[in-house]
């Protein structure tokens, strides 16, 4: 049995996870999706660290997944505590001492969003329900909208604290129909950054939300 520990993106709002955690358990496997204080101005990158941390506890045989802005975290974490396997899933993969303000200019994400959008003939302009939710089940993007919360600003000036990639397997997979991060990018940077090449699943950005069973699976797929 191994155990996954699941970082949100911003915001921080564990509810995420919701449909994956009954996935994997049902596999037999132990899921723990961690709240982060993501609304807090006083809490930002360190704090949420310690979240997982104390979450992970004691625990080992230990998958660590980060979403989107989760990405910054997840090596924070691999640093402090033993961790098998290391997925990160439509995330932002940081450079030691980088800060998810920094990233987007560094990577040329919003120039990569557009570029996609022009080649798919949907709107540049960024919205939520043509980004974020275009792939998601009505209810559960209308179930979704009490569990909204806004990303502080602290965060995103802080750097992701790790002087080099943790020395963790780390997997890169991309959502074949994320908007928001486009697959060929994510391609590029986990290329760029870690040297490895990304997977794909179906789904778009909030691929745990829209489709939990296929992420599921190729998480379940990933363990040696």
């Amino acid at each position: 049995m191994s155990v996954f520990v699941l970082i949100p993106g911003a915001g921080g709002a564990a509810w995420y996870w919701h449909r994956v955690v009954p996935e994997l358990r049902a596999r037999g496997h132990e899921a723990v999706a961690v709240d982060l204080p993501g609304a807090d101005e006083s809490a930002g990158l360190p704090e949420y660290t310690d979240a997982v941390v104390a979450a992970v506890g004691d625990r080992d045989d230990v998958v660590l997944v980060g979403q989107s802005m989760g990405g910054f975290t997840a090596p924070m974490v691999c640093a402090r505590v033993p961790v098998r396997l290391l997925v990160l899933v439509n995330a932002m993969i940081p450079l030691p001492g980088e800060t998810p303000g920094q990233w987007w200019g560094n990577t040329g994400a919003p120039a990569a969003r557009v570029a996609a959008a022009e080649a798919g003939g949907y709107t540049t302009d960024f919205d939520p329900a043509t980004y974020f939710l275009h792939d998601v089940p009505t209810e559960i993007a209308a179930a979704g909208a009490e569990h909204e919360r806004p990303e502080a600003d602290v965060a995103f000036g802080q750097p992701c604290a790790v002087e080099r990639w943790p020395d963790v397997a780390t997997r890169v997979l991309a959502a074949a129909e994320d908007r928001f991060f486009p697959p060929e990018f994510q391609r590029r940077v986990a290329r760029d950054r870690l040297g490895i090449d990304a997977d794909e699943v179906p789904g778009g950005h909030l691929v745990a939300l829209s489709r939990p069973v296929d992420l599921a699976d190729r998480l379940i797929e990933y363990l040696p």
